[in-house]
């Protein structure tokens, strides 16, 4: 049985994080998705600040970025 990822983000998306506002808006570089069963999806986002962050892109994840705060622009 295949299993089906419900991802949030996608390369190119337009995001900011309303817990941390200071690091401005950011985009989608990277997607990152384990081939393995029941492995994890992340994406890479590289914010105004300068900073490259990697966060969990898995929606039915209680991990996934949008729970910690990360929002589509």
């Amino acid at each position: 049985m295949e299993e089906r990822r419900r991802l949030y983000l996608k390369v190119g998306d337009k995001v900011f994080h309303s817990l941390y506002p200071q690091w401005g808006i950011g985009e989608v570089v990277e997607e990152m998705n384990s081939l393995v069963p029941g492995g994890i999806s992340m994406v890479k986002i590289r914010f105004a600040d300068g900073s490259k962050r990697i966060f969990n892109n898995d929606i039915d994840s209680e991990y996934c970025c949008y729970y910690a705060g990360i929002r589509r622009f």
